[in-house]
């Protein structure tokens, strides 16, 4: 078999899942040593996969234009795309903001806290603009992969891409769905 290509975003989230990612650590290896490449992380700051690359991972809600850019890219790029935490699988906290209108929260944030002495909203083009609405990676593309928690356990994931590397559609149950 060649090399699976993998490559990983993060969106509106903690990062915690790509530490989970980490936490795999010789299991990487292994995963590595029987033909996953990893070719665009936040990780190693390389951040826009290659043509073809086969799984793409999804950290994080979709919040910004450029969130939604970005998992965009990775559906047309990627063959599978996997949602990795529940940020990406469900929205998780970051759809909190969902309850208050943007201009507000970035009033709130920027302005009138207690401590912001002649506070400014930053604009530029590099900044993403914020959506009206928080979502799951679902709602903006096709997932082909779940994977849950927050963050989802090393054993999760490195389950989700040895059954994919090894060609098999992964299923997730029993001690792989216990969070504690």
């Amino acid at each position: 078999m060649g090399k699976i290509k993998v490559a990983s975003i993060w969106c509106e989230g903690c990062s915690g899942c790509h530490m989970s990612f980490l936490d795999m650590d010789e299991r990487l290896v292994e995963l590595i040593n029987k033909g996953l490449e990893i070719n665009a992380t936040p990780i190693t700051d390389l951040k826009i996969p290659d043509e073809g690359t086969d799984i793409g991972i999804i950290e994080g809600a979709v919040a910004t234009d450029h969130h939604e850019e970005e998992v965009k890219m990775m559906r047309e790029r990627c063959k599978f795309i996997v949602a990795l935490g529940d940020c990406a699988v469900f929205g998780g906290i970051p759809t909190m903001r969902n309850y208050v209108p943007v201009e507000e929260l970035l009033e709130r944030g920027y302005i009138t806290t207690e401590s912001t002495v002649q506070g400014k909203i930053p604009s530029s083009e590099e900044i993403g603009k914020h959506l009206s609405k928080v979502k799951a990676v679902n709602e903006v593309i096709k997932v082909d992969f779940y994977i849950p928690g927050c963050p989802p356990s090393a054993d999760a994931i490195y389950y989700v891409l040895k059954e994919i590397l090894e060609g098999r559609v992964p299923k997730l149950e029993g001690e792989l769905l216990k969070y504690e």
